[in-house]
């Protein structure tokens, strides 16, 4: 995995510089944590993004490329920096993705 962090703008231009929050201990997860988890887990049980490696990207990633995401959301970004670097997704296509969750959310 690419640690060059100007590799994916699109995925940089999703961070809003904050703060990041304290760890919550007793924190319940999000739907849309677990939603993640059951795609991550079908990537790996489909050969497309093995757990581990996705795990250790987290790791690796997250510690430095994507430090400044709240922690929570790390693991879709190093998700989707991986599917990127597998050619799995073009960049153009997240960017498009990306933007019709942004219009759904608006409408809501």
């Amino acid at each position: 995995m690419s640690i060059d962090d100007q590799r994916y703008p699109v995925l940089m231009a999703t961070l809003r510089r904050a703060d990041p929050a304290p760890p919550e201990p007793d924190r319940t997860p999000a739907p849309w944590e677990a939603n993640l988890q059951a795609t991550c887990e079908c990537l790996s049980w489909r050969g497309t993004l093995d757990t581990l490696e996705r795990r250790h990207a987290e790791d690796t990633l997250g510690a430095t490329t994507y430090a400044d995401f709240p922690a929570h959301a790390r693991a879709a970004v190093v998700t989707a920096h991986a599917l990127l670097e597998q050619g799995e997704i073009s960049e153009r296509e997240l960017e498009t993705k990306m933007n019709d969750v942004r219009a759904r959310f608006q409408q809501a």
